[in-house]
């Protein structure tokens, strides 16, 4: 690494050991730089009652008296109950703020978002799945304004506004308010997260190498089905992180950028190669596409279930003691597998290299804009203490803050680094972790819908023997690395070619307007894909017909206004 390279990652260090703090008191946890006692208001009007209700700012407890608030968190197959995890009780103990929870499982996240909203009876705040804030925050003015609040409650995250300026404008409404806290996740392996896993017991069995195009693929299928009849060749589930499996075969003919709870991944827009703002679901393309994707349902390769199943179930499927699927998408097989106690079946899953279409591409999406977001923490309108609430979800903007709600407790699940400890960046190490990950469920901590702050120097700097092996569990974060590195990171999409969009955010007309449109066209096109690939529409028939419906939609106007957006924040 050369001198300026290492500058940087000291400078890097240095804030995040900044922002760490070092007091191991739990019911004092590290709580950045104290600050002078602010003027505590709630909802903005000062006076003394209030005042008395708050400690000093980056002290804890945060209150000089418990107070309990509601928040809206969506729940994972792998933490068992939110309302007694170990995690909850430490931040209520040391906070001296209860949550009540209100939650809705990942794929129906959204819908629950929308309903709570709609009827206004909404929670103080909402985790990790935030409401749309144009249309709920600075069009209908539902969400609570939270700018004039940071700097006054919020030491830890103002010293990460300073590391990650982008941080501000990612989180700036265009009303000029801030209604979300950012985020920050570096993730490497993130950024090429559609991989594709393929059960390598079930190849050698076969004697059959991985597939590198899209007619080896089916090869690939038919050969397995042919062995192993009653097992699935291709399973995928609707809410898992990448585990849709259309995405990554649809980048052997066309760009997909893949689906997130975003309202505008469901559209499927894009840059095209001329640098305007377009679609994928009108072209030819993507219509060559679904053909190749009815071609394998049809010999009976894709399993029904993928177009409906969560990602719970499809964990059990792979679960099963035979190994029934050759090949599965994930960000992660963790999500899928767990280390520990499936430890063969996980070893047998590797990564495949993005499939090489008719025309030659050959592409994994690569997700350049990811790292720095927004939307992981709302308070709305009603939010009985703003204040309290920003001064606890500061607490996750700390090294001691990530690590505990993500591993669990200092000296029991993680400790910080000793001398001569290496990380996977092959620098100094900064804590090692002492429980090693595992999917199975539990109730120690928060792991990943907990506020996201892992800057890169975060992420590589977990102490690493460099010999890890890559299939047990304490090899999670290298065997990403690797895989990712040796099957994604060498075919990004080109220049030239259709490229990811940057972060979009749409006027409180601009929004309105389309409101309707966008709700409507990402059902059809979801109704239109899923029917093109079971044959439930007939691909040449009805292309036609299909595309008169996406126009009948409003998809040109929709199209507009984002195209207009777009020129306004980047051209």
């Amino acid at each position: 690494m050369g001198k300026k390279a290492s500058k940087i990652l000291f400078l890097m260090m240095a804030i995040l050991i900044l922002v760490v703090g070092c007091s191991n008191n739990k019911s004092q946890p590290s709580g950045g730089t104290k600050t002078e006692p602010s003027e505590q208001t709630n909802k903005g009007n000062e006076n003394s009652k209030e005042e008395e209700l708050y400690t000093e700012v980056g002290t804890y407890p945060i209150v000089t008296k418990p107070i309990t608030m509601k928040m809206f968190l969506r729940t994972v197959p792998n933490i068992i109950d939110y309302s007694t995890n170990e995690f909850t009780k430490f931040m209520e103990e040391t906070t001296g703020i209860k949550w009540e929870f209100e939650t809705a499982t990942s794929d129906a996240v959204q819908e629950k978002i929308n309903l709570l909203m709609v009827s206004k009876d909404f929670p103080d705040a909402f985790m990790f799945d935030t409401p749309d804030e144009g249309k709920f925050g600075v069009e209908e003015k539902l969400l609570y304004p939270i700018g004039d609040l940071i700097e006054k409650n919020m030491p830890n995250y103002m010293e990460v506004m300073k590391a990650f300026p982008d941080i501000k404008g990612r989180t700036t409404a265009t009303d000029g308010e801030i209604y979300n806290l950012g985020i920050v996740n570096q993730c490497y392996h993130c950024t090429y997260a559609q991989k594709m896993w393929v059960n390598i017991m079930w190849l050698e069995k076969m004697g059959m190498k991985e597939p590198t195009t899209t007619e080896e693929f089916i090869e690939v299928c038919k050969k397995f089905l042919e062995i192993n009849p009653g097992g699935i060749a291709v399973a995928g589930s609707i809410d898992g992180w990448h585990q849709d499996f259309i995405p990554f075969l649809t980048n052997a003919f066309i760009l997909d950028p893949g689906y997130s709870t975003d309202p505008k991944a469901k559209t499927k827009i894009v840059l095209s190669p001329d640098g305007k703002l377009d679609t994928i679901v009108n072209k030819p393309e993507y219509q060559e596409a679904m053909r190749f994707l009815n071609e394998l349902y049809k010999i009976g390769a894709i399993y029904e279930g993928s177009f409906t199943q969560n990602s719970g179930s499809l964990r059990n499927l792979l679960s099963q003691a035979d190994e029934p699927v050759l090949f599965v998408p994930a960000g992660t097989i963790s999500d899928l597998l767990d280390s520990s106690s499936n430890n063969e079946a996980y070893r047998h899953y590797k990564t495949i290299a993005p499939l090489e279409g008719p025309s030659g591409l050959k592409q994994v999406t690569y997700f350049k804009h990811s790292g720095i977001g927004s939307r992981s923490f709302t308070l709305t309108k009603t939010c009985k203490y703003p204040e309290a609430a920003l001064r606890w979800a500061d607490f996750f903007y700390t090294f001691e803050g990530t690590l505990t709600s993500q591993f669990g407790f200092e000296g029991k699940d993680w400790v910080r680094a000793e001398k001569g400890d290496i990380g996977l960046n092959g620098e100094p190490a900064l804590y090692k972790i002492l429980t090693s990950y595992s999917s199975e469920p539990q109730n120690l901590d928060w792991q990943d819908v907990a506020i996201g702050y892992r800057p890169s120097v975060f992420r590589l700097g977990e102490a690493t023997d460099p010999n890890v092996d890559v299939g047990a569990p304490e090899g999670l974060e290298a065997l990403l690395i690797e895989e990712t590195k040796r099957n994604y990171e060498p075919h990004p999409q080109k220049a030239g070619n259709y490229d990811v969009l940057p972060a979009i955010k749409l006027l409180e007309q601009e929004s309105s307007d389309i409101q309707t449109i966008t709700v409507e066209l990402g059902k059809y096109i979801e109704e239109m894909r899923v029917a093109f690939i079971t044959g439930g529409k007939d691909i040449d028939k009805h292309w036609d017909e299909y595309i008169k419906g996406l126009e009948n939609l409003g998809l040109e106007k929709y199209l507009t206004v984002y195209r207009g957006a777009y020129d306004r924040q980047y051209k």
